[in-house]
């Protein structure tokens, strides 16, 4: 961060214990609580104001707030008070609750307040949103102005002055887990100073100014049953751990990634030895751990417990799915099968992705439903145009009504169509992520969605990109953040004469695709494509970027015909006179600050 700054001087820090909980935002006006909301998915989540009002440790009323004030926090169960609702559960028949966690999630979300009125909820507050006037200059200060309007916040929250101290809070909290009677995965580290905060603002969906530190995950031994190999969206064939069930972290766990042949085989994707060689073998004895404290992974393997006739795990070369040849690309560490369209098991995934929580993310259209309306017969789903066409064709169809059938109602397949018939208006980012192409993630998704702002200008780029040469191709590679890899990727996919671009454009018909609302509109950059080079004196070149994106301006990492203005600082080199010779304005730093205002 102090690099990202151009700072010398050290930096202020907090460390506060990260709750396993669920997050909770509050709304409150003139004082008043109005509203509470989930996280949900990021940007939409799940109104529950008539529950959190009956939390306790939530004030309705606040003294000395802004008139507006959203805060956020975390609700969570103690154990105790966990254990004795499970009993409860156990004593009236009813069932019980895996963990805190799942508890106080499960209770939050009651469609009847008094259910969750009765279950023992808590809540901590550690965070705010939209503020009509800040809370404080610094993030320790904020926290107590919370304390002091009567939310509860964690009295381990410590402010710290070097990385050092950060690590010794993280190792006193650590100390104080299993005392503590309510669950923690980690420690919180942040900037304090409020104002460095902004400077660092955000990277995709992260904030540069705070990162979690988890504790080690818990670690359990049980037997491998068997290698199952399945096949991804993108066609990557990936080794799953068929478990003897085992708890891990509260949590019995029956499956486990491998991750690829290399891990298997006691390699590193660089053939770098891990595990002290050692390979896995059906039969064998393995350590597993949950990263993150979510997904169980196999860390090592018991040799002392290895049966004698284990032999060394063969990885497949062909498709398991589609039996086409599964080929290793030099570099990859992945072996992909070449199938494409034709793979079953690919189509399924990727319509799992278009689904998911990131994309379209329809309600009542999950992995199993997916697979349900893959095979069916009657109404089936092979492509993501066919999720639009559900309803008519269950109109037309008047013998095999989907409300007949096993898993549907009248209600449940009614929501279905309602739910899919909201979402043919959906967001470019999200349209372009839930096309699954490779090397296109979430981040590159919003990179283009920003920089292109509607579908039309995106699919002309790439149009006039096939040949992987012209002025489209070099702004579509300039775009920073995305590059060669990831622009060869989504040409290669979305040409005029691949299948891939027949189906888009089938979807594509049935949609309305929202383009990109412009940013800061009041800004004399919005819009324009601007490049930095050379050394800047009084930010760095990292926080200029992340500066003029938040301004609406479209950031390239070089000069192309469609730049509008080059930024060059003392050492501009061969991007400088690429400006000159392509006509593109060029202007210091200075004149810089003072066309954004800064």
């Amino acid at each position: 961060m102090r690099k990202f700054l151009g700072r010398q001087a050290a930096l202020d820090y907090t460390a506060e214990p990260k709750i396993d909980g669920l997050s909770l935002s509050l709304r409150y006006e003139a004082g008043v609580l109005v509203q509470a909301a989930t996280r949900g998915d990021g940007e939409v989540g799940e109104n529950v104001t008539e529950n959190a009002r009956t939390i306790a440790d939530i004030p309705q009323r606040l003294s000395g707030a802004p008139e507006v004030l959203e805060v956020r926090g975390e609700v969570y169960m103690s154990h105790a008070e966990f254990a004795a609702l499970n009993h409860r559960q156990a004593m009236s028949g009813e069932k019980t609750f895996a963990n805190p966690r799942n508890a106080a999630a499960g209770s939050l979300r009651q469609l009847d307040a008094r259910i969750t009125a009765s279950r023992p909820l808590r809540f901590f507050a550690y965070a705010w949103g939209e503020v009509s006037v800040p809370l404080a200059t610094t993030q320790i200060a904020a926290i107590l102005r919370l304390k002091d309007m009567g939310f509860q916040t964690n009295p381990l929250t410590a402010l710290c002055s070097d990385p050092d101290q950060l690590l010794a809070s993280y190792r006193l909290i650590e100390a104080q887990r299993a005392t503590l009677g309510y669950d923690i995965d980690g420690v919180v580290y942040k900037v304090n100073e409020l104002a460095l905060q902004a400077r660092l603002g955000f990277r995709a969906s992260t904030p540069r100014w705070a990162i979690a530190h988890k504790f080690p995950a818990e670690l359990a031994w049980t037997e491998l049953l068997g290698i199952d190999i399945q096949v991804g969206r993108t066609g990557a064939l990936s080794p799953v751990a068929r478990l003897k069930p085992v708890t891990v972290g509260g949590v019995v766990v029956s499956n486990a990634t491998l991750h690829n042949e290399d891990y298997i085989a006691g390699r590193d994707a660089r053939g770098q030895v891990i595990r002290e060689g050692k390979d896995i073998r059906i039969g064998d004895w393995v350590q597993v751990y949950r990263a993150g404290d979510v997904i169980p992974k196999v860390a090592d393997v018991d040799l002392s417990r290895r049966k004698t006739d284990a032999q060394p795990y063969v990885f497949p070369k062909e498709c398991p799915e589609c039996g086409s040849p599964a080929h290793r690309e030099e570099g990859d560490s992945v072996r992909r099968c070449m199938g494409g369209l034709i793979c079953p098991a690919q189509a399924v995934e990727r319509l799992k992705h278009f689904v998911s929580r990131g994309a379209f993310d329809i309600e009542g259209l999950g992995a199993r439903q997916v697979e349900m309306f893959f095979k069916d017969e009657t109404l089936p789903v092979k492509t993501p145009a066919d999720i639009f066409t559900l309803a008519e064709r269950d109109a037309a169809n008047a013998l095999q009504k989907l409300k007949n059938r096993d898993g549907f109602g009248a209600v449940s397949a009614a929501k279905l169509f309602a739910a899919i018939e909201a979402r043919r208006a959906i967001p470019l980012d999200r349209l372009i992520f839930s096309l699954g192409i490779r090397h296109i993630g979430e981040t590159s998704s919003s990179l283009l969605a920003r920089h292109y702002g509607n579908w039309e200008r995106l699919i002309q780029a790439i149009d006039a990109s096939r040949s992987f040469t012209g002025a489209d191709w070099e702004e579509l590679i300039a775009i920073d953040g995305i590059g060669a890899t990831s622009a060869r990727a989504l040409v290669d996919a979305l040409h005029p004469d691949s299948a891939e671009r027949a189906e888009v454009n089938r979807l594509i018909a049935g949609l309305s695709v929202l383009p990109v609302a412009a940013a800061a509109s009041d800004s004399p950059v919005v819009g324009k494509t601007v490049v930095f080079t050379g050394t800047l004196d009084r930010m760095t070149r990292a926080e200029a970027k992340a500066r003029a994106e938040a301004l609406g301006a479209k950031v390239a990492g070089s000069v192309s015909a469609r730049t509008d203005l080059l930024v060059a600082g003392p050492g501009a080199g061969s991007k400088a006179k690429e400006a000159e010779r392509l006509g593109v304005a060029v202007i210091d730093e200075d004149a810089w600050l003072r066309l954004i205002g800064g």
